[in-house]
């Protein structure tokens, strides 16, 4: 049996999936882009604030579901720059204590609404 997780904290879907779905022991986080979820509007700035923002919404998601970063086992980063990796890192790592996920990091030609970091993530309940 499988649950969809659902909160007004953090970005609608902009298309046909769930901000999360609860299965049981697991929780798969759908990918969060660096939107506003009151204006769903791109948030101005760099890519740290960006970054921010993804780690905002997916903690937001997190939370209706009644978990937290420290039950995530693997994330998963869209880059579309690996330029931008260490400011990346910087910025996520500010939302994260050891023992800390396993995470793949990956560059990629393009995101959704133009953004430069789309991540998703992988919950032990």
């Amino acid at each position: 049996m499988v649950k969809a997780i659902h909160t007004d904290r953090a970005p609608q879907a902009i298309g046909p999936y769930s901000q999360a779905i609860d299965a049981g022991d697991l929780l798969f986080v759908s990918g969060q882009i660096p939107l506003d979820p009151e204006t769903m509007e791109v948030v101005e700035g760099d890519i740290a604030t960006q970054t921010d923002q993804v780690m905002k919404n997916l903690e937001a998601i997190l939370t209706e579901a009644g978990a937290s970063f420290s039950q995530v086992v693997k994330f998963t980063i869209y880059i579309t720059n690996m330029a931008d990796f260490a400011t990346i890192n910087e910025a996520y790592a500010k939302f994260l204590q050891e023992p800390y996920p396993a995470r793949a990091t990956v560059e990629v030609s393009q995101l959704p609404k133009g953004v430069g970091v789309e991540m998703d993530a992988i919950v032990k309940k």
